[in-house]
């Protein structure tokens, strides 16, 4: 069931392309706006990077974030998806998982082109990488919750963004600063051990919480 969620998932986006491309265009604006606002200094392109890139991945995620449970809500399919025969965490996680293939993965594959844009090096751009694999996945079932309290909201979008932002800055202050340590040429691991303890907590616990947010919602 879980195989045959995120399959379902995967066609519906693929029907509906821009709600696919629109996080990633901004992603892509927003990190090729700021060289050209601040300059070529490529230490100064350096010192930002982490930080702007950082922002510019959350504020994409968060842009996609808002469609996850809301057309199964609007066509009556959240219910029915409510009522199958297998747990309904397990049908959070398989929708989770598809969102982030179709949003975090894109980041991560853009990742060599945003290490050329502030003119990183090879290690600093494996940070950025490492980052975005152990990150970006705690952004989605983080804000998996947030969606399920909101989905039966009209115009929950401000308030998700408040409930939201607070929950992952703590992946945005390991995350860059892990980035930050790979640039000057100091041990990254203890970050990233960090970063994967909060996504393997995410994993354990969002869908299930997510669950009971979405019970609420549908009644």
């Amino acid at each position: 069931m879980f195989w045959l969620i995120m399959r379902r998932e995967l066609r519906l986006a693929l029907c509906n392309r821009a709600e696919i491309i629109n996080p990633l265009c901004f992603f892509l604006i927003v990190i090729t706006l700021f060289p050209l606002a601040i300059g070529p200094e490529p230490q100064l392109l350096q010192r930002i990077a982490p930080g702007m890139i950082w922002v510019a991945a959350l504020l994409a995620s968060l842009l996609s974030l808002e469609r996850l449970f809301r057309d199964d809500y609007v066509d009556g399919s959240l219910d029915q998806l409510l009522l199958l025969p297998m747990p309904v965490p397990v049908m959070v996680l398989g929708k989770v998982c598809a969102h982030w293939l179709l949003t975090g993965l894109p980041l991560l594959l853009l990742s060599p082109l945003v290490a050329l844009f502030f003119s990183l090096d090879v290690m600093t751009w494996r940070a950025i990488a490492l980052t975005l694999l152990l990150g970006t996945p705690s952004l989605s079932l983080i804000g998996a919750i947030g969606v399920g309290l909101t989905v039966g909201l009209r115009k929950g979008g401000v308030l998700l963004s408040l409930l939201l932002l607070p929950l992952f800055i703590p992946v945005l202050i390991f995350a860059t600063a892990a980035i930050n340590n790979a640039a000057q040429g100091m041990p990254i691991s203890g970050y990233l051990a960090i970063l994967a303890a909060l996504l393997v907590g995410s994993v354990m616990l969002a869908p299930f919480a997510t669950a009971a947010a979405l019970r609420v919602s549908a009644q």
